[in-house]
């Protein structure tokens, strides 16, 4: 088991498993855990950085130029020991290159790398994706964070909400049975702007904006400290929890679950994108502790 790595401000902690190079716990300035107990009756993820696929690939397999590659749900970033490339009080760097076990399932040379740096009260988590051989890298990623639901200031679980920054007028995606996307669409359960946290929204899965038009949520109780997430970068929202649990998901994704039955080629499959021969893509989120 790989020692976690910590960083941290006046106003907040962190600390990093160079496993998956996973957010692993965020502290207030008391102490107070931020993110998911993971509970392992439920969930025992915490952050996963879901690469080179976001989601289920159909079968487990992705293919390329006509040849099958096996590929597990979510990719294999997130159970890859990564290299700690910096270190200073206040700022982590983790990377991940090709290897001959990445290239079994994905055969493509790629350099992921990870920084997370904390400035006063927020977090800031910048991915960037690196293609150093001589065609074009198809990927995708995924941000998975898991936080506390009830966040930890003494409010009611069913108080916490999600507040969108943005009008989200569209349907949601519905996950078929073997995780993969189904072709039919679920009513969006916003009131407005806000999603009111409850078990029962969770009993089909996770929530799905495949075309999310925020940039940004509010995550907390109706009073008392809250989460400010932001993801510039990122297309599509997954929220996802298991009923029950005592974490919420807010997963800004730039990439999403193969169709149901796809069979086609990865780089042809919604959310992939292409990095240029010696070129490099930036993917990050933030999370800010508002008082």
């Amino acid at each position: 088991m790989a020692e976690w790595i910590t960083i941290a401000s006046d106003h907040l902690s962190a600390a990093i498993n160079p496993v998956g190079a996973e957010l692993s716990s965020l502290k207030d300035a008391d102490g107070r855990e931020l993110m998911t107990d993971a509970n392992p009756a439920f969930w025992g993820g915490r952050a996963p950085l879901l690469f080179p696929v976001v989601g289920q690939p159909s079968h487990d397999t992705i293919r390329i130029d006509g040849r099958e590659y096996p590929m597990k749900k979510h990719g294999f970033a997130r159970r890859s020991l990564f290299d700690l490339t910096d270190h200073t009080a206040d700022n982590a760097t983790f990377t991940l290159s090709d290897s001959d076990e990445t290239r079994t399932h994905y055969p493509f040379a790629f350099q992921l790398e990870v920084t997370f740096h904390i400035d006063a009260a927020t977090l800031h988590i910048d991915v960037t994706i690196h293609n150093p051989g001589n065609a074009p890298l198809p990927a995708s990623f995924g941000f998975h964070p898991a936080f506390a639901w009830p966040l930890p200031y003494g409010r009611a679980r069913e108080d916490h909400r999600t507040i969108f920054v943005a009008d989200e007028p569209d349907a949601l995606k519905i996950l078929a049975a073997d995780g993969t996307i189904s072709p039919g669409d679920r009513p969006s359960p916003l009131e407005n702007r806000t999603l009111r946290l409850a078990d029962d929204l969770f009993a089909d899965d996770a929530l799905i904006w495949s075309n999310v038009r925020s940039d940004r949520v509010t995550y907390g109780a109706s009073s008392g400290p809250q989460l400010d997430i932001a993801f510039p970068d990122t297309p599509k929202l997954g929220i996802w929890t298991k009923p029950g649990a005592h974490f919420v998901c807010v997963e800004p994704w730039h990439g999403i679950a193969d169709p149901e039955g796809y069979t086609g080629e990865y780089r042809d499959k919604p959310g992939v994108f292409e990095i240029a021969p010696g070129g490099a893509k930036r993917i990050g989120m933030s999370v800010m502790l508002v008082p």
